[in-house]
């Protein structure tokens, strides 16, 4: 099976709530809930082609919102970014968000609720897990029986200290350059706290990430010298909240900035979190194309953001005249471990593909949609309201009108209320957005509907259309996927000319892929079920139109090569 994710906030997804305020607070705005997210909801998610559900913003993070009568302690609204603050300054590492619950002091039975729903489809349930840094008011109201806070026992005169979980700068008064507010109602951090993006200082900008403390891992950056031996306290209570998400029911963990760990923290952890639940997947969020395979190979990761390669050139071809033959060196770059990208177009740190920021349409989408899913059996990721053209054009209050849905607001989304007043009939979506939709299941489901596509072979035709004249390398990406007698020709149109294509195949695809020509075989196109009749071979070209900013993904059954017979004396030869 090829890992189709849906990341959703659920405080965003499914709330229905029309005032949308800017820098409203939950009163005003709303929130969604575990119990929003019911089993027509999953339903759909799953006929759209969805395999897994990533649920962002699950574990408890800082808020500007007082669940103090919930045993909640209170955070300074002044280090929290937005009324609802952001997923990623997680508060407690053993609770869950309590504005998705409706009865919030059952938030954790709700959560687990959720969770059966999503498993009783066939579907399975992804969250994150943040290892680089918490919130800066971190204080677990739900440790478990013999467990310690983080920061409890720390030394905070000590920059570094092996075994204490955060790093100080002693004698410094935290004082960023933003707003700590007046009289006793003002935010004082004395010592100062290192800034979970590497900031060890005590003056982080509005830019950094200042809501958030760097875990200690035992790196002392002061001199760059590493203590991992014995094993540091950050490391045994990071392994143990990983082994209490493991124990429930999750399937996969997505980890924040996963490079920003050591290896040798995830080198030991993974395995012991995986020897109590062997099918739980892990995702690393990465932005280093150098430290891909060793993550891979030694880290225990399965699958890798392929932010920085695949993502990037996708964007660069819609928006910064980068040349569609780039996606050659996308794909090499990545060759022997492309089953474990995950792919995307869209995530929540990233602007919306429809925002003015980007592509300005979101009916662009197919050929980099065909692209990021079709070329490799790794899993694909969609984004909440991408299959709907969401275009992020509002100011929400802390975000602004960035092109990103805001995490750090309360807020709803029109399409995903369109979409939600009539989940499966959809009849209250734009013509686009229907015809959006469609076209998104289409592809998603081919994915895995389509043995060539789920884990076929792939053969980049770039090299021998160079010089076609039909092709323009700049702007059309031709490749092949080829599984058993089954053989996947896609052709991707970046460019706003439809496009007529005699596209050359060279025998030594054939030959790669193990298959025989064929001829006026019958053919059918996937996206748009059009049937046809195409000849599949070196000798002559394989023709198709593809539209302006369109894709074709034509299928049609070959023979196989038979096995090449070894006479006696070529036996003897070989022997020799």
């Amino acid at each position: 099976m090829k890992p189709i994710i849906y990341q959703l906030l659920p405080r965003l997804f499914t709330n229905a709530n029309t005032a949308n305020i800017p820098g409203g607070d939950i009163d005003q705005n709303g929130s969604g809930k575990f119990n929003d997210i019911d089993d027509k909801i999953i339903a759909s998610l799953k006929d759209l082609g969805i395999t897994h559900i990533w649920l962002t913003g699950i574990i408890e993070h800082a808020t500007a919102t007082d669940y103090s009568a919930h045993g909640i302690a209170p955070d300074n609204p002044h280090i929290v970014k937005g009324k609802a603050g952001s997923p990623y300054a997680i508060k407690d590492y053993y609770d869950v968000d309590p504005d998705l619950a409706v009865d919030i002091d059952r938030r954790m039975e709700e959560f687990d609720a959720l969770c059966d729903r999503i498993h009783a489809a066939g579907l399975k349930v992804v969250i994150d897990f943040v290892p680089n840094h918490v919130a800066r008011q971190y204080h677990s109201d739900r440790l478990p029986a013999g467990a310690e806070n983080l920061g409890s026992r720390d030394n905070s005169d000590l920059f570094f200290g092996r075994d204490n979980n955060f790093y100080y700068i002693p004698r410094q008064l935290f004082s960023p350059n933003i707003d700590l507010g007046e009289g006793p109602g003002a935010y004082v951090e004395f010592p100062a706290k290192a800034s979970g993006n590497d900031c060890f200082n005590a003056f982080p900008g509005p830019n950094d990430w200042y809501e958030t403390v760097k875990l200690n891992y035992g790196v002392d950056y002061g001199d760059g010298s590493r203590h991992f031996d014995p094993i540091p306290d950050t490391w045994m209570k990071m392994l143990a909240i990983m082994r209490f998400w493991a124990a429930r029911k999750i399937d996969g963990l997505r980890c924040d900035m996963a490079f920003m760990v050591p290896r040798e923290f995830w080198m030991w952890a993974i395995p012991q979190v995986k020897a109590i639940n062997p099918g739980l997947i892990f995702i690393a969020e990465i932005y280093d194309v150098a430290l891909y395979r060793d993550f891979i190979a030694n880290l225990g990761f399965d699958y890798l953001y392929d932010k920085v390669n695949l993502y990037d050139t996708l964007r660069g071809i819609m928006c910064s005249n980068v040349s569609a033959a780039r996606l050659t060196s996308a794909w090499q770059t990545v060759d022997g471990i492309q089953a474990h990208m995950l792919n995307f177009l869209e995530n929540h740190d990233e602007q919306r593909f429809g925002s003015p920021q980007y592509a300005g349409n979101p009916a662009l989408v197919l050929p980099s949609l065909v692209a990021s899913s079709m070329m490799s059996a790794g899993p694909m990721m969609i984004y909440m309201g991408q299959e709907l053209g969401e275009q992020a054009l509002e100011s929400e209050g802390f975000s602004g009108a960035d092109g990103r849905t805001t995490i750090f607001d309360y807020w709803s989304l029109s399409t995903l209320r369109r979409w939600l007043a009539d989940v499966g009939g959809q009849t209250s979506l734009t013509a686009r957005e229907q015809w959006l939709r469609r076209h998104y299941r289409t592809v998603l489901r081919a994915c895995n509907d389509e043995a060539a596509l789920r884990e076929g072979a792939f053969f980049d035709l770039m090299y021998v259309n160079y010089d076609n004249p039909t092709v323009n390398p700049h702007r059309h990406y031709l490749f092949l996927r080829c599984q058993g007698r089954e053989v996947i020709v896609a052709a991707l149109n970046f460019g706003a000319e439809k496009a007529s294509m005699n596209i050359n195949i060279p025998q030594h695809a054939l030959d790669i892929l193990g298959i025989q020509a064929a001829v006026n075989a019958r053919a059918t196109e996937l996206l748009s079920g059009a049937a046809g009749v195409k000849t599949f071979s070196s000798k002559v070209p394989f023709e198709t139109e593809v539209e302006p900013f369109g894709a074709v993904v034509w299928k049609l059954t070959t023979r196989r090569r038979p096995a090449a017979r070894t006479t006696d004396s070529q036996k003897n030869q070989n022997k020799q």
